[in-house]
């Protein structure tokens, strides 16, 4: 009986863990997960994105070894703007994804799907909320 009241103790809490998703976007590509009681954008793995104070709106302005740390959420030639999601195009010809005009990026940092330890990372970076 002890046995099953931890098994059931550890499911709860693995549970828990795991961040609910409530959304999803552009085919299943971006999702809008809860993440410490925040409506944060992710990737369809559950990694995070986020968005950078020295982008203007629909501009990217990190390339070279920014781009190297803060790798962009890249969109294929097919894709299409959808709702508050657009495309922007960067200067090396390659697509990136953006929400509400904003270049979305990740965080090589980050290892795992739920981590946010880009948040605040030279006061230029931020979750991209919902």
């Amino acid at each position: 009986m002890h046995f099953r009241s931890l098994l059931a103790g550890a499911t709860a809490l693995a549970l828990l863990a795991t961040p609910a998703l409530s959304a999803e976007y552009l085919g299943g590509t971006v999702m809008s997960t809860d993440i410490g009681g925040q409506m944060v954008l992710t990737d369809a793995n559950g990694m995070t994105l986020y968005i950078f104070d020295k982008d203007e709106p629909g501009v990217s302005n990190c390339y070279d070894s920014c781009a190297a740390n803060w790798p962009p959420l890249f969109a294929d030639d097919a894709a299409m703007a959808e709702g508050d999601f657009s495309i922007v195009e960067r200067t090396d010809g390659t697509k990136m994804w953006a929400y509400k005009s904003m270049p979305l990026y990740y965080w090589v940092n980050d290892m795992n799907p739920g981590d946010t330890t880009g948040d605040g990372v030279g006061g230029v970076w931020h979750l991209a909320v919902e």
